[in-house]
């Protein structure tokens, strides 16, 4: 099946006025995953991405997205509840001075406990924490319906977005 949805590019040019929060729950913590295995970066990405149609690293060998996931310039943030993986940010550096939000998001069970905000709010200020001049992240429409609005809430202001067609799961 065939659906359209709108990209939006967004951008953020100084360290937003939202200071970084406790965490919002007991058996909550941040980790940095240095060197990913493969398997555990397509779980995150498979876990938190495919409600949202997230397909594009499929055709992507074992090898590609090692060289991707592993690149210095690559930091993997992975939100842990219980012990279990709750959702993950990985920030782009590769362009420095400019940070890109490559990936954000919770998995389905995590979604509405006031995650998502507290974990994009870390990825933003450890983005800030290392240098840069310009953050940037993209969304479209089948993303979370809170995706582009919590974007905004945090600071970032759009600065284009386009139409677009792809296959979706039916």
């Amino acid at each position: 099946m065939t659906a359209g949805y709108t990209v939006t590019w967004l951008e953020m040019t100084a360290r937003p006025a939202i200071p970084r929060r406790e965490m919002p729950r007991d058996g909550l913590s941040l980790v940095r995953a240095r060197n990913p295995p493969v398997h555990y970066f397509r779980y995150l990405y498979d876990a938190v991405g495919s409600p949202y149609e997230w397909t594009d690293l499929h055709a992507w060998s074992d090898a590609d997205i090692a060289t991707y996931v592993r690149h210095e310039a690559m930091h993997l943030n992975v939100a842990h509840l219980d012990g279990c993986p709750a959702g993950f940010i990985l920030l782009d550096f590769r362009e420095a001075p400019v940070a890109d939000i490559a990936y954000f998001g919770l998995v389905p069970e995590a979604v509405g406990r006031g995650l998502g905000s507290w974990l994009l709010l870390e990825g933003i200020h450890d983005a800030w924490d290392a240098g840069i001049e310009k953050l940037t992240v993209n969304t479209c429409t089948l993303d979370h319906p809170d995706a582009l609005p919590l974007y905004r809430r945090m600071g970032f202001a759009p600065v284009r977005s386009e139409q677009r067609e792809r296959e979706v799961s039916a």
